[in-house]
Parts: C-alpha cells; structure tokens; sequence
C-alpha cells in the first residue's frame, strides 16, 4: 500500500490506498465493505469521464478526478450511498477518499501515489 500525497501543498491526504487497475478491482471498488481507512486509486488507458457508482457501498465518499499529469480537475465531497456521478471533467484517475480527509485539497493541486 501507498500514500496519496498533496504536492502542491506538501501535505500527506492519506497514508495507506490500494490501486485498482484491473476490470475486477475497478468494478467492485468499495462494494460490500465497511468504512476503510485508506484510499483506492482508480488508473485508466487514458482521459475520459469516469463515471462512479456507489452501487452497495453503504457510506458516503469523497473523490478526487485527477488528469494525465495527477492535477486534480474535480472533486466531489460527500457522495452518498447507493449514487452515481458523472464527472464534468475528463480525468485519467479517480482517488476514492474516506470522507473529511483530503483536508485543502483542491482543483489544480498535484497529487502523488
């Protein structure tokens, strides 16, 4: 496991995620788990609205939409169970978060993992 880093603001957002990069990992996420205490980050082939759902995820997230170069170009706090967002944004990751803490993070900030 990995940390999610702000580097723009030098600040760790979280100490421990897991990457999640094949169709299975990507598909089933948060589902049927309780209330973690790391990250996931989702890697795709390329940038593209990544759509999310919160299809048997029982607690509310936040995320981080983030481009080819790890600049965040969305965020979405407080995504409620049993949802879908669709992102404005063309991102090439998506950072599901626990909520409250990615702190000051913000759109055009660096992120490292």
């Amino acid at each position: 496991m990995a940390s999610i880093k702000n580097k723009t603001k030098k600040f760790v957002i979280i100490g421990k995620a897991r990457k999640c990069t094949s169709i299975w990992s990507k598909g089933t996420g948060l589902m049927l788990r309780k209330k973690p205490d790391y990250g996931l980050v989702f890697t795709f082939r390329k940038e593209q609205r990544n759509a999310i759902t919160m299809f048997m995820v029982f607690f509310p997230i936040d995320l981080l939409f983030l481009d080819k170069n790890k600049r965040v170009v969305e965020i979405k706090k407080g995504l409620k169970p049993f949802r879908d967002y669709y992102p404005k944004a063309k991102s090439m990751y998506v950072i599901e978060l626990p909520v409250g803490v990615m702190g000051k993070t913000g759109v055009g900030d660096k992120i490292s993992f």
